[in-house]
């Protein structure tokens, strides 16, 4: 029979699962699970699929789905969203490409943002200091849908980087997710049928596609230079 002095005392205990659950442990473990992410992408290096293609034996509905979850995953691991898009105009055509990719953005956003929200925001949330941050929070907070549609539409910052944000700030999860479907359909479409029409680089279909990736970047840079002036004027 175990000495009842030897027995952690309910105090002790409690301590320990605050300490474990407090939110600077929550955030060094979202940055651990962040940095095998990346580690992981690096080493396996699903770009590759743009060279190699998708394996043959894998076609049909059950390749599209299979295509979208591995596109969520690796977008939360940070790779880019332009690549795969491109992969996936290349392997399964425009529409089925857009299919996947627009519901591959649509997991990766919520698994970063599920991500952000659960082990990151507690802890950051106190650090949202200085005019930019604090006008960026409000921004995303108080008018969610709005910001984060036009974030998608323009692709100014990267998509990680954007979900991230997002779930520190006080937006919900229905106006994040339902932006992020829609205003990702123009871009996304863009990459999808520049991939499907990459063999004939002198198309209508790839160069308008990319007339309006060039385009959308450029209106992006537009509208980021005048937000910065616009804060620097306050």
């Amino acid at each position: 029979m175990l000495d009842p002095a030897a027995r952690p005392s309910p105090g002790l205990a409690a301590r320990c699962t605050r300490a474990l659950l407090s939110p600077w442990s929550r955030l060094s473990l979202l940055v651990l699970v962040l940095a095998a992410a990346g580690t992981t992408v690096l080493i396996v290096q699903p770009q590759r699929l743009l060279a190699d293609g998708w394996p043959p034996e894998l076609g049909g509905a059950g390749a599209v789905v299979l295509f979208a979850v591995a596109y969520g995953l690796c977008t939360a691991a940070f790779v880019p969203r332009p690549i795969l898009n491109l992969a996936a105009g290349a392997l399964f055509g425009a529409q089925a490409g857009l299919a996947s990719s627009l519901a591959g953005t649509v997991l990766g956003a919520g698994i970063s943002f599920g991500l952000g929200r659960v082990l990151g925001q507690d802890a950051l949330r106190p650090l949202l200091r200085g005019r930019w941050l604090t006008a960026a929070d409000g921004q995303l907070s108080r008018h969610g849908f709005r910001s984060m549609m036009a974030i998608r539409l323009f692709p100014g910052v990267p998509f990680a980087a954007a979900n991230y944000c997002a779930a520190v700030s006080r937006m919900g999860w229905t106006p994040f997710l339902l932006a992020t479907g829609l205003g990702s359909v123009p871009n996304t479409l863009a990459y999808v049928i520049a991939g499907n029409s990459a063999a004939s680089p002198t198309s209508p279909a790839f160069l308008i596609a990319m007339g309006f990736i060039v385009l959308s970047a450029v209106g992006a840079a537009a509208v980021a230079w005048r937000k910065r002036h616009r804060l620097r004027g306050r």
